[in-house]
């Protein structure tokens, strides 16, 4: 976990910046830990005074255990690793530093000061267990945090869910956790509330109801488990019509196959288009991903995880022979994806399995900047 949690901290960092040798030297000279620590290898210019000043290195170190301890406490680590990414990002443009412009000297002491004070406010405020509510950023989220009774049954749930995903073996954790990814959006879905970030709460009330009934639900569920994940997680291999629901399983079974988890989250899933015969079905389905991590344009993980390479000035899929030049391009962190691709199903007699090794290529998609 702590590689995981420090590699949030430094999502935004990589190769050096091509001009950052022409740049005025004094910065290094004035950081004590710059050449001992190669902060010049980072991209970054934020992560570089974090690099290469010791207090500003230690108070990203008492960032580093608060987030550590919030992730614990969330069963689906994803959306915590995402909004940690979008805050690095708002840090570095609060503190005046912009995109991969290096910090002038006058303006040093300045930067420092105001990312000494933000990364010390960061790590106070996610000590605070009542943040993991106040964090979120859905429309059930947002519903679950207004209602103390619903924030309750769903703390109960999500206690319940680390315990269990905790006795299984990295692999099976890994398809758990894509899994419980997977309900949360069927919840949202069953609910109503896809979509409906912006909505005023009031308007949304009448979803509360839906919200207790699968909360309840799922922990009566894990309950009648007792203790035994594997009554839990990884029993449905079949959906009942090949329909979103089918899709999103489909998804979420291949990523965690491929361990896309660690660069991708899979935000919210559509049935676009359907064929369906009595023994076959080939549904087009939108998936919705946020990039957590860069990845290469043309890589195993774009490939797999997403079924195409990326052009990287235009945002759309690309051949993979087309896209040989510029292999070394990379994903910006909080990009967000958004790709067709049709699924194949067959029908079994406990219903429709998705065939998960027949799946045509991406035929659309785009990818636009995160904020």
């Amino acid at each position: 976990m702590r590689f995981i949690v420090l590699s949030v901290l430094a999502l935004l960092a990589g190769p050096a910046a091509p001009g950052f040798a022409q740049s005025d030297r004094s910065i290094a000279d004035r950081l004590p830990l710059f050449a001992r620590n190669n902060c010049q290898q980072i991209r970054d210019p934020g992560n570089q005074l974090f690099c290469g000043d010791a207090e500003l290195a230690a108070a990203a170190e008492k960032l580093s255990t608060a987030i550590e301890a919030r992730l614990a406490r969330l069963p689906d680590r994803l959306p915590g690793i995402e909004e940690n990414a979008i805050w690095i990002r708002q840090r570095n443009l609060g503190c005046g530093i912009v995109g991969q412009i290096a910090v002038r000297p006058d303006d040093l002491d300045r930067v420092r000061a105001c990312l000494l004070k933000v990364t010390e406010e960061r790590a106070a405020i996610l000590r605070d267990p009542d943040f993991d509510c106040l964090a979120a950023n859905t429309a059930a989220g947002a519903l679950i945090c207004a209602d103390p009774s619903l924030a309750l049954a769903e703390t109960e749930l999500n206690g319940q869910v680390l315990a269990l995903i905790g006795k299984l073996d990295p692999t099976a954790a890994r398809f758990a956790f894509a899994e419980y990814g997977r309900w949360t959006r069927e919840r949202d879905r069953k609910c109503n509330l896809v979509g409906k970030e912006n909505v005023p709460l009031a308007e949304l009330e009448s979803a509360e109801g839906c919200l207790a009934d699968y909360l309840k639900h799922k922990t009566g569920e894990i309950a009648a488990a007792r203790g035994d994940p594997k009554k839990v997680f990884g029993r449905q291999v079949a959906a009942r019509i090949p329909d979103t629901d089918a899709v999103d399983f489909c998804a979420a079974r291949i990523h965690a196959a491929n361990s896309c988890g660690s660069f991708l989250r899979i935000n919210r899933v559509y049935a676009l288009d359907s064929q369906v015969t009595d023994q076959e079905a080939q549904v087009t389905g939108e998936i919705e991903m946020v990039v957590l991590a860069p990845f290469t344009m043309c890589s195993k993980i774009a490939l797999s995880c997403t079924g195409t390479c990326w052009d990287a000035r235009t945002g759309r899929p690309q051949p993979s022979a087309d896209a040989k030049e510029r292999s070394a391009d990379a994903f910006n962190v909080t990009r967000r994806l958004r790709i067709q691709r049709t699924f194949a199903f067959v029908k079994a007699a406990d219903g429709w399995r998705c065939r998960e090794d027949e799946l045509a290529p991406v035929n659309s998609g785009t990818a636009g900047g995160g904020s």
